[in-house]
């Protein structure tokens, strides 16, 4: 080829090649360029919608939070407007309440007033009769004076002269009939000088008390016992039904209330709820639940526990279940379990000594209080429910007339139940044995005395029975057997007019004659 044309072919090729690729880069970098445009604005655009999302994520979250915040404001407000309706509806309420009595004061004043009038007018109605009839008395005695032709000095002697008489043979037949009757209860009465020789049975009691106290480790715990707005504290005395005082006493909560088993219920269950730290009010009634379930079972083990002590068997698992009861029970201050336990002992002892069944006495003996242990719901004497409680378990009949006719609500029927009653009187006489203090007992043993020996005649007095009998000797030249009978009435009554004492008190009077001589 023509090297000229060569020459001007491969240049123009080139410059046609080099033109070609640079129109072909330019095409490429535009291309480039616009994809990263396209690119840059998606990315823009992807962002600025997530931008968008996230604010409105946002914007929902503090709408949620606002919202929930206004709710629990509208619920806070609503609940004091509540307390307040509550208890502006409770002090009008005690308004309408004061406005009643302040009528009814009126009311009564009025009536007062009237009465009083009413006694003015028949006060000066009584006193113009009265003045008719003393005028009545004095002219009816004077013709009664002319009529019989003697004074009323004399009417009076003759009058005291056959009433002497009267009173003389009255006297004798009243010691005759006494005689009779000691005669066929001369059994009953050896059975209790054979009591009253016992009494070396005796064993301490536990005085018992209306509150228990809790010990806490700081006085921070009693704002938790307390709770908001104190819905701890009334959960509890809820669930228990026992008062819960939390006052200035440091590191103590005090549990008042008369249940006893109740007591110790709330009790064991506050110690639980302040070791577990966790107090509120699901809580408070699941502790207390479970509370009552321990101690209904250590119920029954302390009934078995207290017949295996006695010896005694064949006791159904209800009556059981009541004599464990008895351990959260009181009588004037004086545990019935350990009551029921001394009274048991008391009748075996003295049913061995009089050849009875000493198993039956025993169990007549701690069952004979069964009626407390029922519920303040059942009404009627506690005798007559322990008898039909016993009688529901098929106890023995003997037991049966034991337990109704301790406190002689029925008529007796076998020995046993005499020195049931017996034993529980020692039982519960003996001093420090039932709530009084021993400067009391010794106080009314001495007023007790002392309002005997006031009388004229009287010798001696000595109270005996820890107060129950008062043994008066007097002189036997001064009080005849006719007076010594005035005399015993006289005392109880003034017993009964000065004295507060339980039960009853027997006075006897004692007027002894002796003659000496001596041969020599």
């Amino acid at each position: 080829m023509d090297p000229l044309i060569i020459g001007i072919v491969f240049p123009a090729v080139a410059l046609l090649m080099f033109f070609v690729g640079w129109i072909v880069s330019s095409k490429i970098s535009k291309n480039k360029i616009s994809y990263a445009k396209e690119q840059a604005e998606k990315i823009i655009e992807d962002a600025e919608k997530e931008s968008r999302h996230i604010k409105k994520e946002k914007l929902l979250e503090v709408k949620d939070e606002w919202l929930k915040k206004k709710q629990e404001f509208d619920n806070e407000v609503n609940q004091r407007k509540q307390k307040l309706q509550v208890q502006e509806k409770q002090l009008q309420n005690k308004e309408e309440n004061v406005d009643k009595k302040y009528e009814l004061v009126n009311q009564k004043e009025k009536l007062n007033i009237e009465a009083e009038k009413k006694n003015e007018l028949l006060h000066s109605q009584f006193s113009k009769k009265h003045q008719e009839l003393d005028s009545l008395i004095i002219e009816q005695n004077n013709r009664l004076e002319k009529a019989a032709g003697l004074t009323s000095d004399e009417a009076k002697k003759m009058l005291m002269e056959n009433m002497t008489e009267q009173a003389k043979t009255d006297a004798a037949q009243y010691v005759k009939e006494i005689r009779d009757q000691a005669k066929v209860e001369a059994k009953k009465e050896a059975q209790k000088i054979i009591v009253q020789a016992i009494q070396r049975t005796a064993v301490d009691h536990s005085v018992e008390t209306t509150v228990s106290v809790v010990q806490i480790q700081s006085d921070e715990m009693k704002g938790r016992i307390i709770g908001r707005e104190g819905r701890n504290i009334r959960a509890f005395e809820s669930a228990t039904g026992i008062d819960v005082i939390v006052d200035d006493t440091p590191e103590a909560v005090i549990l008042s209330g008369f249940d006893q088993f109740r007591r110790e219920v709330a009790r064991i269950s506050l110690e639980r709820l302040i070791a577990d730290g966790r107090i509120h009010p699901a809580r408070i009634e699941e502790v207390v639940k479970k509370v009552e379930s321990e101690l209904g079972e250590e119920i029954m083990k302390e009934g078995e526990n207290t017949l295996i002590q006695l010896g005694l068997h064949g006791v159904h698992p209800e009556i059981m279940r009541h004599i464990g009861k008895m351990k959260y029970r009181s009588s004037y201050g004086q545990n019935l379990l350990q009551h029921s336990i001394e009274v048991s002992y008391l009748t075996g002892i003295m049913a061995a000594e009089l050849g009875f069944d000493t198993t039956l006495a025993k169990k007549a003996g701690l069952l004979h209080d069964l009626g407390k242990t029922l519920d303040k719901s059942v009404e009627g004497p506690h005798a007559l429910l322990g008898l039909e409680l016993a009688k529901k378990y098929r106890e023995h009949p003997i037991v049966l007339n034991a337990i109704g006719s301790h406190h002689e609500d029925i008529e007796m029927e076998h020995p046993i139940a005499a020195l049931v009653q017996a034993a529980d009187a020692i039982s519960g006489a003996r001093p420090g044995a039932r709530r009084e203090p021993l400067e009391g007992y010794v106080k009314r043993l001495e007023n007790l005395e002392a309002i005997a020996t006031s009388f004229e005649g009287v010798a001696k007095t000595y109270a005996i029975q820890a107060g129950r009998e008062i043994r008066v000797v007097v002189e036997p030249d001064k009080v005849d057997d006719a007076f010594s009978d005035q005399l015993a009435h006289d005392i109880s009554a003034k017993i009964q007019e000065e004295m507060e004492y339980p039960g009853q008190i027997k006075v006897v009077v004692i007027r002894e004659v002796r003659k000496i001589a001596y041969a020599k």
